[in-house]
């Protein structure tokens, strides 16, 4: 004979709906709903407490100008060694670096130190990124908001 619903034995094959209707199977039921934990979590911290997130921001402006200018650089490199993107000999233009140093022409100097071995002019391409790189500013210090 079979048994009742309700009593001992295997569960249903189909869960029952959440919020069950009367008769439904008995016993512990766990439910996980979006938020329901780290609300419960933010209720036990007490208020003026955060979840311990830390967020950094930095200046979507200032990134947006940097990979116009990384696009601008790899496209000239392309044009001044005359060869496809994967061919270009491999160099490393540090824009923070050029910030850093006091004068143009300590930056052109070093830019003309990287490309030693160009045998295109390079004085025209020099000139437009030192135009390109004035007045932007370092990324390696986030800011905070």
């Amino acid at each position: 004979m079979a048994e009742p619903r309700g009593g001992p034995g295997p569960p249903p094959a189909a869960p029952a709906a959440p919020g069950g209707a009367p008769g439904a199977q008995a016993g512990p039921r766990v439910c996980f709903a979006p938020g329901a934990a780290a609300a419960a979590a933010a209720a036990e911290e007490g208020p003026g407490r955060g979840r311990g997130k830390v967020t950094v921001r930095y200046d979507r402006r200032e990134l947006r100008k940097r990979l116009h200018l990384e696009e601008w650089i790899l496209g000239q490199l392309t044009a001044l060694y005359d060869c496809r993107e994967e061919e270009i000999p491999e160099l490393e233009i540090d824009v923070d670096e050029l910030l850093d140093m006091e004068s143009d022409g300590a930056r052109s100097a070093r830019v003309q130190e990287i490309l030693v071995d160009c045998y295109k002019p390079t004085e025209a391409f020099v000139g437009d990124l030192l135009e390109k790189i004035r007045g932007m500013q370092k990324l390696n210090t986030p800011q905070k908001k």
